[in-house]
């Protein structure tokens, strides 16, 4: 199986599972990584999900070119085709991008070495990213004649600042895990990969603990409220907020306070 799904309670860890390869992403393992994400997106007491890589050399170097198959199918024929035809006439782009899935469960990229490519436009939609110490990450698809294909520039340049943003895309290179921390690409750099592990359980435990609805809310907003104004926004978060209002976790959320109890959210 070239990507895994583990259940812990309420997180999921789905792992890249193609080592050999450094991970990259083959016809299969973007179908079962699919799969994967819309079974955590349906299991209701899954609350949020890590994604990470098998072994110590790679998160994810992109799309396998040595097996992403060619097609005889122009370019016209395969757009207007639905995802699967897509992907079997030459457009595999198709699968990598996620946001057909409608997720609305926080995902954390673990990267664990290479992230490179297709590699960083994944971690990149996910909510949060965590590094170890010897994680790289990086754009080099102008090197060799190409563009991030899965809007790879337009989510990095709302990831980190547009210099940066624009020195990686442009000159190819890659940042270490300690120059991405400081952009702020990933949010904590920890030494090795059990710390890795350990750190992205830590986090996702702490999200599953919180509100399920209200986190729904916050992942829905962070998307929908991006392009908008500052008053369009706010009229967006007042509907959100709204809707939680009378909610059984609110009521609960508040008591639990009150009482000083850790609180007991069903996501109702």
């Amino acid at each position: 199986m070239p990507v895994t799904l583990e259940l812990h309670g309420a997180v999921a860890k789905i792992t890249l599972d193609r080592p050999e390869a450094l991970n990259a992403l083959n016809l299969d393992a973007l179908r079962e990584l699919r799969a994967h994400l819309v079974e955590v997106r349906d299991r209701r007491e899954v609350r949020t999900a890590i994604i990470t890589g098998s072994g110590d050399r790679a998160f994810c170097v992109g799309a396998d070119l040595k097996s992403t198959r060619d097609s005889s199918a122009s370019y016209a024929e395969a757009l207007f085709l639905e995802h699967e035809a897509a992907a079997d006439a030459g457009l595999y782009i198709r699968l990598m991008d996620l946001t057909d899935l409608d997720l609305r469960k926080p995902l954390i990229a673990a990267v664990n070495g290479h992230c490179l490519g297709g590699g960083l436009e994944l971690a990149l939609q996910c909510s949060l990213r965590i590094a170890s110490r010897n994680a790289s990450f990086g754009l080099p698809e102008a090197v060799v004649g190409s563009i991030p294909a899965v809007s790879g520039l337009h989510r990095l340049l709302r990831a980190v600042p547009s210099a940066h943003a624009m020195q990686m895309a442009l000159t190819g290179q890659r940042v270490d895990a300690s120059h991405a921390s400081v952009i702020g690409l990933v949010s904590e750099v920890v030494s090795t990969q059990q710390e890795l592990t350990e750190r992205a359980f830590a986090l996702a435990e702490r999200i599953a603990a919180a509100a399920p609805l209200a986190v729904q809310a916050l992942e829905s907003l962070s998307t929908q409220t991006a392009h908008l104004s500052d008053r369009d926004a706010q009229r967006l978060t007042e509907l959100y907020w709204g809707v939680l209002r009378d909610t059984e976790d609110r009521v609960e959320g508040r008591a639990a306070f009150a009482e000083k109890r850790p609180p007991q959210y069903l996501g109702r």
